[in-house]
């Protein structure tokens, strides 16, 4: 055989090798890429660290406090859980003891607050029992699922998706993580919400419907949750809305109170 057809079958040898090399890498593996531009990791702060969280996913679940479910039309004794996403750049990051510029969103004249317990994961898994399922947990925050309700409900009387109400910019303002190595879980506390300083929501975090762990659960029959998920665990009753101008108050019992201002 000539050298220069050794050589031949040589290169298409190590070609063939390095296709095969590339193919053999997992489904949703990463490679090096360059790419055009430089889209950037949505993080959230941990408190005690230099770390941020990285988030993934922000899932929603709807009606989780029984009175709330009633407030939106709903009979809270017959409905399982259901869930919604929201991007991950969705987030807006608030610092205790400042008070955020929130900006009030197009398109919309009902604007709504909702103040909910936020849950961390930093494991994953699928079909995760209840009684595992807090295992999972990195750490919780709180946060405010800001909601565009005539453009939610416009869509909803159309049978269509709603998710022009819930999923745009700055619509999920979040405090910085707690890990729960350090504050353990929340299962119970005060939860409330003061605009201009007067309450409108107010309950505790027993009145859940569906527990943290339960939501978890049920999460992981639809979705493989990974670390880095988080979720957004419902919100009390008496929901309403906010105009330019006006000052939102969050709390949660052990966490730090956040502030933002609609404008």
């Amino acid at each position: 055989m000539s050298n220069s057809r050794r050589g031949l079958l040589a290169g298409s040898a190590a070609v063939a090798a390095s296709a095969m090399a590339g193919c053999a890498l997992p489904a949703g593996a990463s490679r090096s890429v360059q790419t055009p531009f430089t889209v950037a990791q949505t993080t959230v702060p941990i408190v005690g660290s230099e770390q941020a969280f990285p988030v993934r996913r922000i899932y929603c679940i709807g009606r989780n406090y029984a009175a709330h479910a009633r407030e939106m039309g709903s009979d809270p004794n017959r409905e399982p859980p259901f869930f919604f996403q929201k991007p991950a750049d969705a987030i807006q990051v608030v610092t205790p003891g400042t008070v955020a510029d929130h900006p009030y969103p197009s398109l919309t004249k009902n604007y709504h607050y909702e103040v909910e317990l936020v849950v961390a994961l930093g494991k994953g898994g699928r079909n995760i029992a209840a009684a595992d399922a807090l295992g999972l947990v990195y750490g919780y925050s709180l946060g405010l699922d800001m909601t565009r309700r005539d453009l939610q409900r416009e869509m909803g009387d159309q049978k269509k998706p709603w998710e022009i109400g819930k999923s745009f910019d700055h619509s999920a303002p979040i405090g910085p993580i707690h890990p729960v190595a350090k504050v353990g879980h929340y299962t119970d506390g005060a939860i409330w919400l003061k605009v201009n300083g007067q309450t409108k929501q107010n309950a505790t975090l027993k009145y859940m419907i569906w527990s943290v762990a339960e939501q978890i659960s049920r999460l992981s029959q639809a979705f493989e949750l990974m670390p880095g998920d988080i979720i957004y665990s419902g919100t009390p009753e008496n929901v309403g809305p906010v105009v330019r101008g006006d000052l939102i108050e969050i709390h949660i019992d052990g966490l730090p109170n956040l502030s933002v201002r609609i404008v």
